[in-house]
Parts: C-alpha cells; sequence; structure tokens
C-alpha cells in the first residue's frame, strides 16, 4: 500500500511538472506576442506622423520630390511589413523583414531630416516642429517597446531550451527578437529643429 501511495505521489508530481512546463511555455508565447503589440501600437503612430511630415514639408522641398517619394514607399513598405508580422509574432522571416523595413524607413527619414536642414523655412515651421518632436519621441518608444519584445523573446526562448522545458517544447517553435542589424540603423533619427 505505501508504495502504491508512493509511485501515486511520484505520478501527481511528473503530471504538475508537466502541466507546470507546458503553462510556462504558453505564458512566454503570449508574453512576447503581447510585447510586440506594444511595438505595432507605436509603429503604427510613427507611420501615421510620416504622411503628416511629408504634407508640410512638401511645400517647402519642391525640388526634393525624389526623396518625399522615397519616404513615402519606404513607410508603405514597412506598414506591410509590421502587418506580416503582427499576425505572427515570433516568426523569423516576418521579423527579418519587419526588420529591414524599418531600417529602411529610417534611412529615408534620416535623409529627409537631412535635407530639410538646408530649409531654413522649414525649421521655422511650427507645425514641422511638433512633428519632428513627435517622431523623436515616438522613436524613444518604439525603443522600448522592441527591448521589451526582445526580453519577453529571450525569455520565452530560454524556456524551451532548457530542461526540461525542450521536452515539451516541440509544439513551440522558437521566436524571432527584432533587432537592427546594420550599424548605420542602430542610429537614431537625428531631429535638431
Amino acid at each position: 500500500m505505501v508504495a502504491f501511495l508512493l509511485l501515486l505521489g511520484i505520478a501527481a508530481a511528473v503530471v504538475f511538472a508537466v502541466i507546470s512546463i507546458y503553462n510556462g511555455l504558453v505564458t512566454g508565447r503570449n508574453a512576447y506576442k503581447n510585447a510586440f503589440s506594444q511595438i505595432d501600437v507605436q509603429l503604427k503612430r510613427r507611420h501615421d506622423l510620416i504622411p503628416n511630415l511629408v504634407e508640410t514639408a512638401k511645400a517647402y522641398l519642391k525640388h526634393e520630390r525624389a526623396t518625399l517619394e522615397a519616404v513615402v514607399s519606404a513607410r508603405n513598405t514597412a506598414v506591410t511589413a509590421v502587418r506580416a508580422a503582427a499576425a505572427n509574432p515570433g516568426d523569423p522571416q516576418a521579423m527579418q523583414g519587419l526588420s529591414s523595413a524599418e531600417g529602411a524607413l529610417s534611412g529615408t527619414l534620416s535623409r529627409l531630416l537631412a535635407v530639410a536642414e538646408s530649409y531654413p523655412d522649414l525649421k521655422a515651421n511650427q507645425t514641422m516642429a511638433q512633428l519632428m518632436e513627435e517622431l523623436s519621441s515616438t522613436e524613444n518608444r518604439i525603443s522600448f517597446a522592441r527591448q521589451a519584445y526582445n526580453d519577453a523573446v529571450m525569455t520565452y526562448n530560454n524556456s524551451r531550451e532548457t530542461f526540461p522545458g525542450m521536452i515539451l517544447a516541440g509544439g513551440f517553435p522558437a521566436a524571432q527578437s527584432f533587432a537592427v542589424e546594420v550599424p548605420a540603423e542602430r542610429e537614431p533619427v537625428k531631429v535638431s529643429f
């Protein structure tokens, strides 16, 4: 009878451990998906600011049409990449596409800001100054959201790669962090109005 109770206790402990590990993996997956949704909110804010920025600059930058078109095109590509990543946060291909698209958008925004520097009337425009301040604030929020997402991905991936979680991790694919790949893209957008 004692042996039976001992075996029953061991079986209950194993079942409890399996349930706990599984629930931890589900919690980790939900945490990184939630963290990505915070990035999504900030990227949407950034993407919504860009058309206003372009419209404000358009009147002053009549000779810089190619730069404005490049910003709009990069923004549209980034919006599409965000939708793909939001459909499956953590997917390596989706996150790679998002990183590339956001990097390209940052590059074109930097070029727009560099061109805007040579137009004193544009720099003095109150609407442009407000938009630039909003963009700078949004860039900071994106950085913080990306850091929280990457932390959640690391915690989730650690849970699925360490013992005993790796035993149950077969149905839980590894998540991809949101990293900026090109060193020049790691530079923040410079705002100096």
